[in-house]
């Protein structure tokens, strides 16, 4: 599979050994990808931050928003406590419904007890409607119960898979991508992971290492000529994970610094875009439990956390994450059809390579 890094494409910062959000310790994806006929390019993504043995375990989690013009379920109660649990799922727009359900399913037949409390799945949306045909009862719950037990750690696939299957990026087929960083910090070292389902961006904003590509790459854009939507119309969701220890505001502050990678390839966040970004830290298992009272009947818990004024390196390692998991996203995109004959070219990546 070629990424933007074998391109040549000159990006900082120092990789995981996967470059991708399973590069976290104990981060499981997994994806469940329906292409049929002409009509059906869509999908299902799964996040399982703690994987799938201790997927009840709450994670200190933020989330933040560049544009309101999307969904992401479950976030006022997130915001409440600063935990994150479940797994978390990404689809297209009409299909968090289906999602949502197929989440309480999975919790349902793999952990009745949890499921015997209450239940408030995390699931975010991007728009596939350009190719896909958004209308139709495609998704349904099974569809989500398969991505989260397809879930596994290691390399993941880019492009049109999951709920990326049927998205596009800067007027090319976009989709899945992901990229990791290893940061230092004192005499440890922890990684901030990322996984983008990008579908944003108009074709002249497209940037590549501070080129202005997009300008250069003008011919056969079919979108840019089809008048349902303006030109970067779409959405973008952002996951981010690591292991270092952080504290649910800290999360909240990685997630802030999404739209900073995400300018670096270009876009300048439109209207029409829902932009939507969660950070969770794996660290401190079990110290944010927020049902009820556990058998231990602990008066106090304790968060370690990296200090604030040490965090920039963190922030840096997203940004650098998110824009180069935008790129292996389109990178990874091949031109597609679908629905009624609407088509999307693929990234033309001998442009780079000469």
């Amino acid at each position: 599979m070629t990424r933007a890094r074998d391109l040549g494409v000159p990006l900082p910062g120092r990789p995981g050994t996967h470059n991708a959000l399973t590069d976290v310790p104990g981060v499981e994806v997994g994806y469940t990808t329906l292409v049929e006929g002409e009509s059906v390019r869509t999908g299902v993504t799964a996040v399982l931050p703690r994987g799938r043995a201790d997927f009840a375990v709450p994670c200190a989690a933020g989330t933040s928003s560049l544009n309101g013009n999307g969904e992401m379920t479950g976030t006022a109660w997130l915001a409440e406590t600063g935990s994150l649990t479940l797994p978390v799922l990404i689809t297209n727009t009409h299909a968090v419904g289906p999602c949502h359900r197929g989440v309480i399913d999975w919790v349902v037949r793999e952990r009745p007890d949890v499921a015997a409390e209450w239940l408030l799945p995390v699931v975010a949306e991007t728009w596939d409607g350009y190719l896909n045909d958004i209308n139709a009862p495609t998704i349904h719950s099974g569809h989500a119960v398969a991505a989260i037990d397809a879930a596994r750690p290691g390399a993941l696939a880019e492009g049109s898979v999951g709920g990326g299957t049927g998205m596009t990026c800067y007027g090319f087929k976009g989709g899945t991508g992901t990229a990791s960083r290893v940061v230092a910090h004192g005499a440890d070292e922890y990684t901030v992971g990322v996984l983008v389902q990008a579908n944003f961006g108009s074709r002249r904003e497209l940037t590549v290492a501070g080129s202005p590509a997009g300008l250069a790459l003008t011919a056969d854009n079919p979108m840019e000529e089809w008048a349902a939507a303006p030109a970067g119309a779409g959405s973008v969701i952002v996951v981010v994970g690591t292991d270092a220890p952080l504290l649910p505001g800290q999360c909240t502050a990685l997630a802030r610094r999404v739209p900073l990678g995400l300018a670096r390839t270009g876009t300048t966040g439109s209207h029409f875009s829902g932009d939507l970004f969660l950070a969770f830290s794996t660290a401190n298992p079990g110290a944010l439990t927020s049902t009820f009272p556990r058998s231990s009947d602990a008066e106090y818990e304790t968060l370690r956390f990296v200090p604030w004024g040490r965090i920039d390196p963190f922030f840096e390692a997203v940004v650098q994450a998110v824009e180069e998991a935008v790129l292996n996203a389109l990178v990874a995109g091949r031109e597609t059809t679908g629905h009624r004959g609407r088509r999307v070219p693929g990234l033309p990546v001998s442009h780079w390579l000469g």
